[in-house]
């Protein structure tokens, strides 16, 4: 079985929120609005860093398609309001949100209509602000599991499509500015906890007995070769954050019809 862009997202989101590795707060400040304000967060996946951004005094709105991620996000996050809305129609008055979030889910988003309802709904000085959370490759025995995993799936452990979808936001009249930044964060994980990792990605789920045998027994052995009993293997993530403040101008600029333009009179 393979999944869809969607529930791969959504896969991505569980591994990293719920683990025990304590998310940067950090990136957390980083995100925030510039000023405390309601955020309206886009996507089941954008439900734990709301939350987290609520902590800080910034109430959440959490918006899906789908009704029943809206009430799973807000049965987890009960400080969460829920309403079920597509990111290029959103039911919210102008300037509603000093913030819009979208997390791990950026490259699902019908980029330039979303962007000028994302620019509708924030206040004066609001901010869209954007995450992806991805395994860090960078440590060596993590480079080791990620020619594992490609020799079975040559897309595992990649994001580059994901991450390209953030040009758009540059490209926007919307939002001139963006800013990037890059937290890590360390997640221990076990021997156990590594096989049922690999052995549950939605990519490698469809494999035979012969072939899930074969993946599990070599990423069993890089585990014992690179941990330190009884201490667990520290994963490395990179949390990958964007924002840019919105520019109205676009919205508000008067409209000049060329002189030869067609006038009608009633």
């Amino acid at each position: 079985m393979h999944l869809g862009k969607r529930d791969r997202s959504t896969y991505d989101a569980k591994m990293t929120n719920g683990r025990s590795g304590a998310f940067p707060s950090t990136a957390v400040d980083w995100l925030a609005p510039a000023e405390p304000g309601p955020v309206l967060a886009i996507g089941r996946a954008s439900a734990a860093t709301a939350n987290r951004l609520a902590r800080l005094g910034n109430p959440g709105t959490i918006t899906d398609k789908m009704p029943s991620a809206v009430r799973a996000a807000c049965r987890r996050y009960p400080t969460l309001q829920g309403v079920v809305a597509a990111p290029d129609a959103l039911p919210f008055v102008p300037c509603s949100f000093s913030a819009v979030l979208v997390v791990q889910g950026m490259h699902l988003l019908p980029t330039g209509l979303a962007l000028d309802e994302f620019a509708r709904v924030l206040a004066p000085g609001g901010r869209i602000s954007v995450q992806f959370t991805v395994r860090d490759d960078s440590v060596p025995w993590v480079r080791r599991l990620a020619r594992i995993l490609r020799t079975y799936d040559p897309e595992a452990m990649t994001s580059g499509a994901e991450l390209y979808s953030v040009a758009g936001i540059a490209a926007s009249p919307h939002f001139p500015v963006l800013e990037h930044r890059s937290f890590r964060m360390w997640v221990p994980i076990t021997r156990v906890g590594m096989l049922e990792m690999v052995s549950s990605s939605p990519r490698l789920v469809g494999l035979g007995g012969p072939e899930v045998d074969g993946l599990l027994a070599e990423v069993g052995a890089l585990y014992d070769s690179s941990a330190r009993e009884p201490e667990p293997l520290l994963l490395p993530y990179s949390i990958l954050c964007w924002r840019a403040t919105v520019d109205h101008s676009e919205l508000s600029a008067e409209l000049h019809l060329p002189d030869d333009g067609l006038q009608i009179s009633l």
